[in-house]
Order: C-alpha cells, then sequence, then structure tokens
C-alpha cells in the first residue's frame, strides 16, 4: 500500500525504464550548444545545404491547392510504389511488387523503427557496426532488444572485419544492420565483402537490415547492395528514401522493401503507428521520381569538389582524413592533437565558433575522431578549415 501511494504521488516513476535510460542523441545534445554561438560555422548538420529542386516543390504546392491532403492507402501511393519498385529493380535488379513488397513511410527513421518492432522480441540481439549512425542502438534498446556493436577502425578504412563479425553471432542474434555509404564515415562496402556477410546471414537464420539511404551520393564506382545477391532478396529489409538524394529531409519520406512475410508485418505497425506517409510528400516525390535525376547528379557532383577540397586541407593540416566513397561526410583523426573527440569539439567551438560532431557520439571507435559534413558551401568550409588550422597549431 505504501509503495502504491508513493506511486501515486509520483507521476515520473511512471516513465518507461528504456525511455528514461536511453541517452538523447548525442549530435542534437552538441547543437544546443551551437546555437548559442554567434558566427558560428556548422559542419555538423547531416542534411544537404541545397534547397529541394523547384520541380519537386512545385508539384507539392499544386498537391495543396488541388486538394490531395487526404490520407493515401497505408501502403502509399499506387504510382509511388510502382516507380519505387522500377527504380529498385533498374538499380539493383531485384524485382518487388508494389502491392505487396513496399511500403511508403515517413522517412528512413521510422521505416527502421517498424522493420525492427517487425522482428525483435526482448532479449533479441541485433548487430550493429560502430561507429555508426546514433539512432542505431537505442532504437533496438527501446524495443527491448541488445545492440551489439562490432568495432571498425581508421587503420582499416573502417570496413568491416568478417572475423569480427562471425564472433558477434550468438544464439540471440536476430539481424545485422547495414548502413552503406556509411553515416558518419562516409565509407562504401566491395561486393566481395557483402557476399561473406550474405554467406553468414543465410548459415545463421538472420534477417539483414540495409539503410541505403545515402546510395545516390556515391563519388566514382557504382553503389552495390546486398539485396542483388542471390537468395537474400529474401531475407533483407531494403530501406531507403528522398532525404539526402533529392535534398527532401523535411518532406520525411523514404520506403521499405521486403519479402511478403516481413512487410505483412509491418504494414500492420505501420497502420496503428503513423497510418500513411504524408500525401502531399507522396506526390511531390512522384515527380521527384520521373523529372529530378538531373537534379540528383548536379548536387553529387559538387559534393564531390566540397568533398576533395575538406579532405586536402586535414591532411595538409596534419590529422589524417580518409577520402569517403559516399555521403557527404569525412571523419578525420584527431589523435595528433592529443585530444580526444568532445574535448576537441568544444575547444574547437569556444575558440574559433566551427561546429562539428564528437566522433565518440557514434561508438567507441570514434573517440579519436570528429564528424564534419561538407553539406555546406564552399565558401563556409574554407573559412571553417582555415579556422580548424588556427585551432590546431593553437594547441
Amino acid at each position: 500500500m505504501k509503495l502504491s501511494l508513493v506511486q501515486k504521488n509520483n507521476p515520473e516513476s511512471l516513465l518507461s525504464e528504456a525511455g528514461r535510460e536511453i541517452p538523447p542523441s548525442g549530435i542534437r545534445k552538441f547543437f544546443d550548444i551551437v546555437y548559442s554561438t554567434p558566427d558560428c560555422i556548422s559542419l555538423g548538420v547531416g542534411e544537404p545545404d541545397f534547397v529541394t529542386p523547384w520541380r519537386i516543390s512545385d508539384t507539392g504546392i499544386f498537391a495543396i491547392k488541388d486538394g490531395y491532403t487526404h490520407y493515401t492507402p497505408n501502403r502509399g501511393l499506387p504510382e509511388l510504389l510502382k516507380l519505387v519498385s522500377a527504380w529498385i529493380k533498374k538499380n539493383h535488379g531485384s524485382e518487388y511488387s508494389p502491392e505487396e513488397e513496399i511500403v511508403i513511410t515517413m522517412g528512413v527513421s521510422q521505416g527502421l523503427d517498424i522493420s525492427l518492432r517487425s522482428i525483435i522480441n526482448p532479449g533479441d540481439e541485433v548487430i550493429i557496426f560502430e561507429p555508426c549512425y546514433v539512432s542505431y542502438p537505442s532504437t533496438i534498446r527501446l524495443l527491448q532488444g541488445v545492440p551489439v556493436a562490432v568495432p571498425m577502425y581508421f587503420k582499416d578504412d573502417f570496413q568491416i572485419d568478417i572475423d569480427r563479425l562471425k564472433a558477434a553471432i550468438t544464439p540471440k542474434t536476430k539481424a545485422i544492420l547495414l548502413n552503406y555509404p556509411s553515416n558518419p564515415t562516409g565509407s562504401t562496402i566491395d561486393r566481395e565483402t557483402l557476399e561473406k556477410i550474405a554467406a553468414l546471414a543465410i548459415d545463421h537464420n538472420l534477417i539483414v537490415l540495409s539503410d541505403e539511404i545515402y546510395s545516390s551520393i556515391i563519388y566514382g564506382g557504382r553503389h552495390f547492395s546486398i539485396i542483388s545477391i542471390p537468395g537474400m532478396k529474401e531475407r533483407t529489409v531494403y530501406l531507403n528514401g528522398f532525404s539526402k538524394s533529392h535534398a527532401m529531409t523535411g518532406w520525411r519520406l523514404g520506403y521499405v522493401a521486403g519479402p511478403t512475410y516481413f512487410i505483412d508485418v509491418l504494414l500492420k505497425i505501420h497502420q496503428y503507428t503513423a497510418l500513411c506517409a504524408p500525401s502531399i510528400s507522396q506526390y511531390a516525390a512522384i515527380e521527384a521520381m520521373q523529372n529530378s535525376d538531373n537534379d540528383v547528379a548536379s548536387m553529387r557532383k559538387e559534393y564531390l569538389k566540397r568533398k576533395n577540397y575538406i579532405v586536402r586541407r586535414f591532411n595538409d593540416i596534419g590529422l589524417p582524413c580518409m577520402y569517403p566513397g559516399g555521403a557527404f561526410y569525412v571523419f578525420p583523426d584527431i589523435s595528433p592533437t592529443g585530444l580526444q573527440a568532445e574535448e576537441f569539439a568544444l575547444g574547437l567551438l569556444k575558440a574559433e565558433g566551427v561546429a562539428v560532431v564528437p566522433g565518440d557520439v557514434f561508438g567507441e571507435p570514434g573517440k579519436n575522431h570528429i564528424r564534419c559534413s561538407f553539406a555546406t558551401s564552399i565558401e563556409n568550409i574554407k573559412e571553417a578549415m582555415r579556422r580548424i588550422e588556427k585551432y590546431v597549431k593553437s594547441l
């Protein structure tokens, strides 16, 4: 009775353990400080600095004016589903039924959340590769799953060590979560490594979740997806969207493709948690898929110029930096300064007004790194690098 009285008088005690225990986003926590720093140049924001191409925005505007502001089918607009299916087949050679194997979601973030909800039972393990996007371990924990981190290191160009992956698999392992090109490192993955991962997934009866939101931002060569490997479409959850490729972060639109047995469960969760993705964004995405390839190519060309400049400057300063194969991030090694990630980032922000993300928010292997986004103007990048060089020399 006494315990019940304490709970009654303390509503805070009613909060979920998972909600209380997960940390706030390391990126957002850091940038709460940034917003109060005058004359700050940010290399931290993980979104394109380009505005959404006008033809896409106009389509959204006309959708509103024409009254297309109602619910859509739970899966998404049939025309958009067909376009997504055709795009996946063209780029990866894998066929997905628009009516049964694809769902339009509110970005990849929601797509990943409901994908994990579809497979995780309490105590199930999901293998992630660190450094990784900050939401992965926390989303798994919120669902009472267990994230199992396999480290990747700068000396290996942040490539997956298959022996480390094998050692991480246990009888409780349910899935492997991939992200290529990678946030935060910009690393890509080759076909041989994916084939080895696929063989492990088949041998141990595992699901693979493949977050490929940056797959349209590749520098040289071509992006290869694990769904292209024979036998993997049946056990892979493919996630992609429009935020990075088409500068549509605020439109909140992505999609999940997978085998029917998986999508049937995911769709039920989607129905109860979101009903459908925004109708206006879906009409805009139809235009994006039909007529915006040149816009995507133009943005990618500009990212390439920025990437080459920022990598060269970091290496000239004495902070070793890998040339990323994709995305719009670099992950330089700041260990020559003698500082670790958060100390370096806070010192740089205070001394020179440049915002970067401490690498350890992406996992322990990032403790000697910072993440810098080159999704900002070349003028901003040049000035930021001048200030970073000044700060490093002061150390």
